[in-house]
């Protein structure tokens, strides 16, 4: 092979041993082919962390967004439950309670969901004033917990009940995704000194 007629061209590109006929052909492959790959593979995975953060962040934003929504949710069933309370309206407390809703009272007795509806029923716990303050609320996946104190003025079967009180309520999703109360507890504060009544918040009736 006649050596004139291999390109050995270098400028503006890479060697090219590829036989020539007749004249010499500036046939060569452009360094920049290689070098604009280089980039292009970059630009891929940066791409791609971009589109993964930003889903991750989106993801966040949701949940944030979600979580909110649910909070007021819970602030707002709990007004429905004040307001159940001070008016012994059993329907909507009937709607609030799971099934097996169990209520650890004052005292330390247990009231179940037919118990809690009978009592508002019959008036024999009835509230002139429910203030609630220091509510909080925290969630745990599907379970909600929601703490506050309760100024309580009424009275039930055993006598007088006002009073300070804290009390802890748990909301679950069930499973037509509604919020329901299936615990409750309440323990009286007491001042320094003060003599323990007979009568509790929430106390069961037999």
């Amino acid at each position: 092979m006649d050596a004139q007629a291999i390109d050995r061209q270098t400028i503006a590109g890479i060697l090219s041993d590829t036989p020539m006929s007749g004249a010499v052909n500036k046939f060569f492959v452009p360094c920049s082919a290689l070098i604009d790959s280089r980039p292009l593979a970059g630009r891929l995975v940066a791409m791609a962390l971009v589109l993964a953060f930003g889903g991750s962040l989106l993801h966040a934003g949701q949940n944030k967004i979600n979580k909110h929504e649910d909070r007021n949710e819970i602030l707002q069933l709990e007004d429905v439950w004040r307001t159940a309370m001070l008016k012994g309206d059993t329907a909507a407390m009937a709607s609030l309670l799971a099934d097996d809703y169990i209520a650890i009272t004052a005292a330390g007795t247990l009231q179940t969901k037919d118990e809690a509806i009978n009592n508002l029923r019959t008036h024999h716990v009835r509230f002139t004033t429910l203030d609630i303050t220091e509510r909080k609320v925290r969630f745990y996946g599907k379970t909600a917990l929601v703490n506050s104190v309760a100024f309580v003025q009424g009275t039930t079967t055993d006598g007088d009940v006002s009073g300070s009180y804290r009390y802890t309520r748990v909301y679950v999703r069930d499973a037509q995704d509604k919020w329901k109360i299936v615990s409750f507890e309440a323990s009286r504060i007491r001042q320094p000194g003060e003599r323990k009544k007979p009568a509790s918040f929430g106390q069961r009736v037999n």
